[in-house]
């Protein structure tokens, strides 16, 4: 019986050792999350999205985000490092840029621009000829989501300078790092094609996520996804330079920002409020201790599906919902006079929505 007491306390040292001491990358600082209301309004669950039909895409997976192209076909990232094109509910190869590509807008000389979260900033012609623009193969830019401005610059959103996609062994990965520790190390930049040269407009971002400029080029709203809030800076004009929130305590993790029509700006909230990660946000200690479990036992997030327009006011303008959750992590929406075109992390269709079904 001793020896077995014995065993079990060892055992049992071994195991709060462990827990207390084994390195993990994170080193988390205490934040005060904002109190969760819910959905309650503007973002009362419904049942819009129930309204979208699936556009197969094949082998191809994970269309994080789209655009419409110069030739009016739609094109969306995917999990294989390809872009793809669709037309007429088709989908086919048009380029391989490698990594995981994530945003994708079209520039106004007929090319398409991708933040690639393993490599920067890339340029893919109409031919699908692929050069880099900012980054590269050997550097770990963590780029997520772009805009274009009416004077050709972009607008990028390095998600997190620390935990890199490629060396955290992809997106999700890096991203449950950034959310667990809320260091800080998200940034945006502006990048001149002209010159090459890119400056850093906002820094020290709890994860920079979705970037939309206004048609005006006079400001840039960005996702703080960690958050839960969206910020207005302003590139023009008397308060050039100062940055505001304008969306706060949001319901769920903000992800792409894409600028849609009418003053429209669109928003996916890719999974609602996790409880437990706010409990957590002044216990830096435990969060530390909860990266050293198993991954099965951690924090997860929950499924949903959920979208939201607003306009440069912060007014939400639409607020859509699919409570079964059919196309679930929805990271954001493409708007064309037609339809509205859903894109998400997971699976191999592409909802869309005509909006005569609305």
């Amino acid at each position: 019986m001793r020896k077995i007491l014995l065993t079990g306390a060892a055992l049992l040292v071994a195991a709060l050792l462990y827990l207390s001491l084994w390195p993990v990358p994170i080193e988390p600082l205490a934040w005060t999350a904002p109190v969760d209301r819910g959905l309650v309004d503007p973002f009362e669950p419904n049942k819009q999205l129930q309204a979208a039909s699936a556009i197969d895409l094949g082998e191809f997976e994970g269309p994080e985000d789209a655009t419409l192209g110069p030739d009016s076909a739609v094109y969306a990232t995917t999990l294989s490092g390809h872009v793809i094109r669709i037309r007429n509910r088709k989908a086919e190869q048009f380029a391989h840029v490698g990594g995981r590509p994530l945003g994708i807008e079209a520039d106004s000389d007929g090319t398409l621009v991708v933040a690639n979260s393993h490599s920067g900033l890339q340029r893919v012609d109409m031919d699908g000829m692929v050069t880099t623009l900012y980054g590269g193969d050997d550097a770990d830019v963590f780029a997520n989501n772009l805009a274009i401005g009416p004077d050709g610059i972009i607008y990028f959103s390095e998600a997190s300078r620390k935990f890199g996609a490629r060396e955290f062994r992809g997106t999700m990965k890096a991203t449950v790092f950034d959310v667990m520790e809320h260091g800080g190390h998200g940034r945006v930049l502006a990048f001149d094609p002209g010159t090459g040269n890119a400056k850093v407009l906002l820094d020290d971002l709890a994860y920079a996520n979705g970037v939309a400029v206004s048609a005006a080029g006079d400001f840039l709203l960005v996702v703080e996804m960690n958050e839960y809030r969206v910020l207005k800076h302003w590139l023009t004009g008397p308060d050039a330079g100062s940055t505001e929130v304008l969306l706060e305590n949001l319901p769920g993790f903000g992800d792409n920002l894409k600028t849609g029509r009418n003053g429209r700006f669109w928003l996916g909230l890719a999974a609602p409020r996790k409880a437990i990660v706010d409990k957590l946000a002044d216990k830096p200690w435990l969060r530390k201790v909860i990266m050293r479990l198993p991954e099965f036992v951690q924090p997860a997030a929950d499924v949903s599906s959920h979208v939201i327009a607003f306009n440069a006011a912060g007014e939400i303008l639409m607020n859509m919902h699919d409570p079964a959750a059919r196309y679930p992590t929805l990271t954001g929406v493409l708007e064309t006079r037609s339809n509205l075109y859903l894109t998400t992390l997971y699976g191999n269709v592409l909802p869309v929505i005509a909006k005569k079904d609305l």
